[in-house]
C-alpha cells in the first residue's frame, strides 16, 4: 500500500482522471507554484505512485489500441444485391475504424483501454469522440488534425451481410508518426498488451516493432496493407490474417489443411509466438510457436453482418491473453465474440459482454 501525503494524493486524484494534465495546470488547480507541483510529482515517481514523465499511474493492467477511427457508411440491400443499379435497402452511418472497434468490444469485455488515433476537427470527429468516451475508452493519447477530414469508410454488402465493395480515405493516419509514438513512449510502453493495425504508416510500425518491449498484436487489415509488416512479424507477440492475408504474408497458397499448418508454420518460425487464421465459415486456426496448435469450429450464430466481426475477435484474443487464458482458450473467446458481433448490422454489437463471451466460448 502507498503511503501519500494529502497533497501527494490530491495531485495523484488528478492524474487519475487526466493523465495527460501539464504542472501548470495541476499549480493552478492547487493553487500552489509550478516548482512545488514538479517535487510532489518527482515524490510520487519515487514512490511508485506514477510511471514516467507521462504520469503513468501504477494501479490498473491496460491495453493500447493504436490505429484507425472513422465514420463507417453502410449499405444493406432488401433483397439479392444486383451490380451496377440502383438496389433498394438500408443505409446506416455508425462509428468505425480497426483500432476504434477494436478498442470498443476490448471496453465491453471490460478492459481499461487507451486509443491512439488521429481525428479530424469536425462534426464526425466529434461524433467519434462521443462514441468512445460513451464505450469507456480512454482517448488521452490521440492526437487532433485540424485542417485534416475525419476518416470514411463507405461499403455496400450483399444480402448475406458480406462486404462486396468498399471505398476509404485514410489519409489523416500518416500524421500517427514515429515522433508522436515516442512522445507517448511511457503510456504505449507500460501496457499489458499493445494492439496495432496495418491503417499505421510504414515506418510507424518499424518504429513500435522497433522500439516496444509490451507484446504487440497486429490486425493485417487488407492483403494489401498486411504488407507493411511482413518484415516486422517476428517481433509481434500475436498476428491475426484472415486466410488471403495468411497467404499473402507466408506465400503459401492455402488449399487444404496441409497447406493451412505450412502457412502457419512458416509465419511462426519469423519469431511470433501465436498466430490465428480466420477460416470463415471453417473456422480458425489456432498454433504458437514450439507448442500445440488446433483447428477450432466456427460457433453458430444467426448472422446479420460479419463487418467488425473480425475486430471482435482479436478484441477477444487480446482479452483473454491479458487474462492468462492458453491458445485453445484465446481462439474460442475470439470465436465467440465474432459469432456475436455478427448477429447486429452496426459494427459493434452492445450484446458483446464478458458474460456472454464466456458462455457463448464455453469457457
Amino acid at each position: 500500500m502507498l503511503t501519500l501525503t494529502e497533497r501527494e494524493q490530491q495531485i495523484f486524484n488528478w492524474l487519475k482522471e487526466q493523465p495527460s494534465i501539464t504542472q501548470k495546470e495541476i499549480a493552478e488547480r492547487a493553487g500552489i507554484s509550478r516548482s512545488s507541483v514538479s517535487v510532489h510529482i518527482s515524490n510520487l515517481t519515487s514512490k511508485g505512485a506514477v510511471l514516467g514523465r507521462r504520469y503513468i499511474l501504477s494501479e490498473t493492467p491496460y491495453v493500447v489500441v493504436i490505429g484507425g477511427a472513422n465514420i463507417d457508411i453502410a449499405g444493406v440491400p432488401d433483397e439479392k444485391l444486383v451490380p451496377a443499379d440502383s438496389n433498394p435497402g438500408t443505409v446506416s452511418l455508425s462509428p468505425g475504424g480497426v483500432g476504434r472497434n477494436i478498442a470498443h468490444n476490448l471496453a465491453l469485455l471490460g478492459s481499461e483501454v487507451r486509443l491512439l488515433t488521429a481525428f479530424g476537427q469536425d462534426t464526425n470527429a466529434q461524433e467519434l469522440k462521443d462514441s468512445c468516451c460513451a464505450a469507456n475508452v480512454n482517448l488521452d493519447p490521440s492526437i487532433i488534425v485540424p485542417d485534416e477530414p475525419t476518416p470514411t469508410y463507405l461499403f455496400i454488402m450483399n444480402e448475406h451481410g458480406e462486404m462486396q465493395l468498399a471505398i476509404s480515405n485514410m489519409d489523416i493516419y500518416q500524421h500517427l508518426t514515429p515522433e508522436r509514438m515516442e512522445e507517448r513512449m511511457d503510456i504505449i510502453d507500460h501496457a499489458a498488451a499493445v494492439v496495432v493495425d496495418t491503417n499505421l504508416p510504414d515506418k510507424t510500425l518499424r518504429y513500435l516493432a522497433e522500439s516496444l518491449h509490451a507484446p504487440i498484436f497486429c490486425d493485417p487489415v487488407s492483403t494489401k496493407k498486411a504488407l507493411k509488416v511482413r518484415h516486422l512479424l517476428g517481433r509481434f507477440h500475436t498476428l491475426k490474417p484472415n486466410r488471403l492475408e495468411a497467404e499473402v504474408l507466408s506465400g503459401i497458397t492455402i488449399h487444404d489443411d496441409a497447406s493451412l499448418e505450412a502457412a502457419a508454420k512458416e509465419l511462426l518460425d519469423t519469431g511470433l509466438e501465436r498466430i490465428f487464421i480466420s477460416l470463415g465459415t471453417d473456422g480458425l486456426y489456432c498454433a504458437e510457436r514450439g507448442g500445440e496448435a488446433c483447428k477450432l469450429p466456427m460457433i453458430e450464430a444467426h448472422t446479420a453482418s460479419m463487418t467488425g466481426a473480425g475486430d471482435a475477435m482479436l478484441a477477444a484474443i487480446t482479452w483473454a491473453y491479458t487474462q492468462n487464458m492458453d491458445l485453445v482458450q484465446s481462439g474460442r473467446a475470439g470465436l465467440a465474440a465474432s459469432a456475436i458481433a455478427s448477429e447486429s448490422f452496426s459494427t459493434i454489437n452492445p450484446n458483446l459482454t464478458l458474460r456472454n463471451v464466456m458462455d457463448r466460448a464455453n469457457l
